[in-house]
């Protein structure tokens, strides 16, 4: 079978896209590891499939060791400039995601922002903070963000923190200046770190407003793939009209025969 992809990044967080609304493709987790791969596949963070849902578009995400995941920020901006790129897309847009409804807005330097859930809960954890942003993260202020070992700092959280569902994503974050982040986080499902997570960001701009009580909008995280912005409205320790804005950018496109990565 020969199926059409689309490559895309959100700051350097990559993603493979599939149109399936009128053809199945294979979701096996060995054949989306394999596609996944850098060294014998395309190569990806993880897999997006557009299907329609409800008589929207949906949003299917996989990490790239194969397992459907929950929501992907920086893939969802990368979703809706796919789904504006099929002719399928107003502005705003209205999508769905494992999490429930999205809007994604289009900017006219072509950079789109997405609406992400409400957060109601905020959970200390040994000085740090978990939080679901449609994925779960975990946050940790540093005092130098360069410095820290992701890999093997991220690991040792990633399998300690909500254990019974799954584990976590962990995010390392810096201080550069008020209103200003370095971030880097280590993602479950890829096991490694990545240049940029949008609910990373997300999760860790909210940690931060929680933290020093800072409450002007938007928020600038430095990722090592690019800069987001996180815009949110705060109330009795609530964060709502939560939007994440960044680039979402074509790289490439092609064919590939799905028995070869079986």
């Amino acid at each position: 079978m020969t199926i059409h992809f689309h490559k895309y990044h959100g700051a350097g967080n990559d993603f493979i896209i599939i149109d399936t609304r009128d053809k199945a493709v294979p979701d096996q987790p060995e054949l989306i590891k394999n596609l996944c791969d850098r060294h014998f596949g395309i190569g990806a963070d993880g897999l997006i499939l557009l299907e329609q849902k409800n008589g929207l578009p949906y949003m299917r995400y996989f990490n790239c060791d194969g397992n459907e995941s929950t929501m992907c920020g920086n893939g969802g901006r990368c979703f809706a400039a796919f789904a504006k790129k099929m002719g399928i897309a107003s502005n705003p847009m209205e999508f769905l995601g494992i999490d429930g409804s999205h809007i994604a807005e289009f900017n006219p330097d072509g950079s789109i922002k997405l609406k992400m859930i409400d957060v109601k809960k905020i959970e200390l954890i040994d000085d740090s903070y978990f939080i679901n942003t449609g994925s779960p993260h975990y946050v940790t202020m540093v005092r130098d963000v360069d410095k820290v070992d992701v890999m093997q700092e991220g690991r040792l959280i990633r399998q300690s923190v909500n254990f019974n569902n799954g584990g976590t994503n962990v995010n390392f974050i810096q201080e550069v200046e008020p209103g200003k982040l370095k971030i880097r986080t280590y993602e479950r499902g890829v096991e490694a770190e990545t240049l940029a997570c949008g609910t990373g960001a997300t999760a860790s701009a909210i940690a931060y407003s929680h933290y020093f009580e800072y409450l002007n909008s938007p928020i600038e995280l430095y990722a090592p793939g690019g800069v987001l912005k996180v815009y949110f409205r705060q109330h009795n320790e609530q964060y709502s009209d939560i939007w994440l804005e960044g680039p979402a950018v074509e790289v490439f496109e092609g064919d590939f025969d799905a028995s070869n990565f079986s």
